[in-house]
């Protein structure tokens, strides 16, 4: 009998462990739950408590049936919380244009219109910008012509020093002339953008309305 008690006891252990192996997503602890973690090797864990080299890893909380009622995060590191930040800043950023598109237009027609007037504007800045480099150029051209005239540019020995106030002018103009020329540059990428931004606008706003639609 006592040989039999103790066989008993010993497969009814044995039988305990293995469902425990086996099944590890019923674990069922005093409060009914229990917790699933990954440790570095990619193995997955149960039990009624997590281990503290675990503690902030990302973690799954299950109730007594092993069904998945929770979900814990893990620790993140700067770079990880810097583009969630990000992220969110970009929903909110826009959730918050989708509103100003719906609430400001009434029809694409509205949106085609504001974009059409931008681009006239931008047009005119670009005519103007224009014009302009054109008279430098021919200012440019007048005082290069007079610089003929002087050391170093002429050929003659006798040729007197540059006067001090064409050099400046000199020097003034050639630097407006490519400020200018960078800003007329600008005017047409901020055209190309603009084109882009708005179109952009134009098929959000038919996605907003196709949604709502539905």
């Amino acid at each position: 009998m006592r040989t039999a008690s103790a066989l008993i006891v010993f497969v009814l252990a044995s039988t305990a462990l293995g469902a425990a192996h086996a099944a590890p997503a019923h674990t069922n602890t005093s409060k009914g739950i229990a917790y699933r973690w990954v440790d570095e090797q990619g193995v997955v864990h149960y039990g009624d408590h997590i281990p503290p080299q675990y503690a902030n890893q990302e973690r799954a909380i299950l109730n007594a049936q092993g069904v998945e009622v929770g979900h814990l995060e893990g620790e993140k590191t700067p770079e990880q919380q810097a583009a969630d930040k990000r992220a969110r800043q970009e929903v909110m950023k826009q959730r918050q244009h989708d509103a100003f598109l719906v609430s400001t237009y009434t029809s694409i027609k509205d949106i085609e219109a504001l974009r059409d007037v931008r681009l006239e504007q931008l047009k005119g800045q670009r005519a103007a910008a224009e014009q302009y480099i054109e008279s430098l150029r021919v200012r440019l051209a007048s005082l290069q012509s007079r610089a003929l005239g002087f050391s170093p540019y002429s050929s003659r020995a006798d040729a007197r020093r540059m006067p001090d106030d064409l050099a400046e002018n000199l020097v003034r103009t050639v630097n407006e002339l490519h400020q200018q020329s960078s800003a007329l540059a600008a005017n047409s990428e901020a055209a190309t953008n603009l084109r882009s931004q708005f179109q952009a606008d134009i098929d959000r706003y038919r996605e907003l309305h196709s949604i709502h639609s539905q």
